[in-house]
């Protein structure tokens, strides 16, 4: 019986997570889950964003999953904790949900040279300040400056990532976050849209900046997690298989995640 890793977004972005940890962790079954009909999460309320993601979470229960990726900051930023405290010990008290903020919080200070980070993200996440806190939890006297850029998920999206127009849109908010903190010497890609624009972010983030893209450290956080919970590590199937679900087009999503994946995929369509 298949026990995979579900890995849910409310959109596409969380293909740059899924990419990450496959690439690390190639021989487990996954799910991916975009519920793309009613993306984009980042300007929902908290309630809104926590309703919709507890669906996802208890879809990709039914379908097997015992361990749960939020690939997605916003999900991250304002269900996670509520899923974990107050859903998961009542109604599914061996399973796991968790997110992309924490690891990628806990990885800065490994990196940071003078402790003033910036955080590039969705309005909601920037919003929620999940990054602030975990990151002065995690590291006591960090400096953390966070930027919305409200375009960022458009350009992406609608393929503009690497045309002439995506330059002004980057090289407005990064200017902006360091006018912010001109000390910031590591920045966090706090979308899991964002790394698609790390050609241009490259082009304007000044010398010595350290860019932090998420996927390849939430892969490196989850192996470690498996390490430490044998128990969850063998509850895992292990057929090297990545099925893929939407809520919206299944054509619509096959097309669009050809941006985010080197290869075409099969998608199935889901309703929460």
């Amino acid at each position: 019986m298949s026990s995979p890793i579900g890995i849910f977004d409310s959109g596409y972005g969380g293909l740059t997570i899924l990419d990450g940890i496959r690439s690390r962790l190639p021989q487990y079954d996954y799910i991916y889950l975009g519920d793309n009909a009613r993306a984009p999460y980042g300007t929902r309320s908290f309630d809104v964003v926590y309703e919709f993601t507890l669906q996802a979470v208890k879809k990709l229960f039914e379908m097997g999953c015992p361990l749960i990726i939020l690939g997605c900051n916003t999900a991250s930023a304002k269900a996670l904790r509520s899923i974990q405290q107050y859903y998961l010990p009542d109604n599914a008290p061996d399973r796991r949900v968790l997110g992309v903020i924490i690891p990628t919080a806990e990885v800065v200070g490994d990196i940071s040279r003078n402790h003033h980070i910036g955080v590039l993200a969705t309005e909601g996440t920037i919003k929620s300040e999940s990054y602030k806190l975990e990151i002065e939890k995690l590291h006591p006297g960090f400096s953390v400056t966070g930027l919305a850029c409200p375009m960022w998920v458009s350009l992406v999206e609608n393929g503009e990532f690497d045309k002439p127009g995506a330059d002004y849109f980057v090289k407005d908010s990064i200017d902006k976050l360091m006018a912010k903190d001109p000390l910031i010497d590591t920045v966090i890609l706090g979308c899991t849209h964002y790394p698609l624009l790390l050609d241009k972010i490259m082009l304007y983030i000044p010398a010595g900046v350290t860019v932090i893209p998420q996927g390849k450290y939430i892969a490196a956080s989850l192996e470690n997690y498996l390490f430490r919970h044998p128990e969850m590590q063998q509850r895992l199937s292990q057929g090297g298989t990545c099925h893929y679900y939407t809520t919206e087009s299944p054509t619509k999503f096959s097309e669009s995640a050809s941006i985010f994946l080197s290869q075409q995929i099969e998608v199935e369509h889901v309703t929460l």
